[in-house]
């Protein structure tokens, strides 16, 4: 009976706690954090300057984010209005 190597047995410490990791969070919580890096554009840095974040990049995505939003919910209403709920 061979006995597991040092990397494997590493490779599932490291399994194991992501798996927690990624247990402890709660769905909820995760998921506006998630959200709240999203629509202020955190995803905008650049690679090309060193890092920098170009403002009017910056600010297009969080406006069009801002605005898809907006729609999705004038949408939903409209749905709701075709389909009688109210």
């Amino acid at each position: 009976m061979s006995t597991p190597s040092d990397d494997d047995r590493q490779r599932e410490a490291r399994a194991i706690l992501e798996r927690v990791k990624r247990d402890q969070e709660g769905l909820l919580t995760s998921s506006m954090a998630r959200a709240s890096d999203h629509f202020s554009g955190k995803d905008a840095v650049g690679q090309a300057e060193g890092g920098g974040t170009d403002p009017v990049e910056l600010w297009g995505r969080r406006i069009g984010r801002s605005l898809s939003l907006v729609g999705v919910i004038v949408l939903g209403w409209w749905l709701g209005v075709q389909l009688g709920f109210w």
